[in-house]
């Protein structure tokens, strides 16, 4: 992380709820130092309380980085305290959904270094992906930050345009959930077959949670740690032919749900 710039100017949060949180606990952990960080939150928690930051007091004249992660509603509440910060060197980070880079220019001002993020809940376990968009005045340095930063949390991609956050929303911002439904689906289905639901649920949790596992750390891509699985005429390959059907399996439906997600991400952007 570079420190030294942000111990010297400081780094603001607008907001710190759970995403936040995580981001913050992540930085502490790698040596931020706690009287470097100003806190925004009108609500905040008993950890975020007791961890030595700024809380709710007079910000830094000119920080290095605001991170704003309050919710999209609260926005037009809470930003206008800061305009004065815009249209110079600090960096605004957001990981409101939402909110388009417009929006923020036209709260802020139109030369403010803007980058927009899309994260995922698996930042609470230091799990998450998060990917970055840069507005014309965030400079390669300020993008470098933003990831650095970022990587606290996981594993940080950059996109081309700022449109593909819609489908990234799609994706990986609503994809826990998806997988999280997987994991009910599946204790839900043990349970069809026999087996007591709490034992049902230890061996969905287990296995989508290894499986993930093995695919970020095995050589081999998805499609061949599948058929890796999958014996001639064997047990996983009578599931398979049920759940890899075109017309009625999983590659539609997954398809349809990105789709609506990606949608609906598109609508809330367009207000």
């Amino acid at each position: 992380m570079q420190e030294t710039e942000l111990a010297k100017r400081g780094l603001v949060l607008l907001g710190c709820g759970k995403m936040g949180s995580a981001m913050l606990e992540g930085w502490l952990a790698q040596g931020l130092p706690a009287s470097s960080v100003w806190v925004n939150d009108p609500f905040p928690s008993d950890w975020l309380s007791k961890q030595g930051v700024n809380l709710n007091v007079d910000l830094p004249a000119n920080p290095a980085i605001v991170l704003i992660a309050v919710k999209p509603q609260m926005m037009a509440d809470a930003l206008p305290s800061l305009k004065a910060l815009g249209n110079g060197d600090t960096m605004f980070l957001s990981v409101a959904a939402g909110i388009s880079i417009d929006s923020y220019q036209e709260m802020l001002g139109a030369q403010t270094p803007i980058i927009r993020a899309m994260p995922n809940t698996p930042a609470a376990v230091s799990q998450g992906i998060t990917a970055i968009i840069g507005n014309a005045h965030a400079s390669a340095a300020h993008l470098d930050m933003a990831e650095d930063l970022l990587r606290a949390v996981g594993q940080v991609v950059r996109l081309e345009t700022e449109a593909q956050i819609d489908a990234v929303t799609g994706v990986s911002g609503s994809g826990p959930a998806y997988v999280f439904h997987l994991i009910e689906c599946l204790a839900a289905a043990g349970k069809a077959q026999g087996l007591a639901p709490e034992l049902a649920m230890a061996l969905a949790k287990a296995t989508v949670a290894g499986a993930g596992a093995l695919a970020m750390q095995a050589d081999e891509d998805p499609t061949q740690l599948r058929r890796n699985v999958t014996s001639p005429n064997g047990t996983t390959q009578a599931g398979l032919e049920v759940l890899m059907n075109q017309e009625q399996g999983l590659p539609p439906l997954v398809e349809a749900t990105v789709a609506a997600a990606v949608n609906r991400s598109k609508e809330l952007a367009n207000g």
